[in-house]
């Protein structure tokens, strides 16, 4: 069974161009310092015409190997609190499937405990 990450954002008015160009300097960012090759990373979707108030949106599938998962996951919710950063007044919606990711103005997106390197290790042993 797979789980996913989605993130979304609308707003009322469309990105600027210097915004557009924050969001592709930040994804360029995430993908050359991404640590797997072989897993999926930051996804956004083309623009949906039929909403016109959308963003940004995209959506990650986590990693079934269980060492990978929370670097992965650190790594793609560190890049979605940039774009977040980057695109002032928009609502967001990030979720893990059904739960959503809590939003923290220091921390940006994360789950509780999630950069503890002690439950990484233990994460790391199962």
């Amino acid at each position: 069974m797979s789980v996913s990450l989605y993130y979304r954002a609308s707003r009322a008015t469309p990105p600027t161009d210097a915004e557009t160009a924050a969001v592709e300097r930040i994804v360029a960012a995430h993908r050359a310092a991404f640590p797997y090759e072989d897993q999926e990373s930051l996804y956004l979707y083309a623009r949906d015409a039929g909403r016109p108030d959308e963003v940004v949106a995209g959506s990650t599938k986590l990693p079934l190997d269980t060492d990978k998962v929370l670097p992965v996951l650190d790594h793609v919710l560190g890049s979605v609190s940039e774009l977040r950063r980057a695109l002032p007044g928009a609502r967001w919606q990030v979720h893990m499937d059904d739960l959503d990711v809590p939003w923290d103005e220091t921390e940006g997106y994360a789950f509780p405990g999630m950069r503890d390197p002690d439950l990484a290790a233990e994460l790391g042993r199962l």
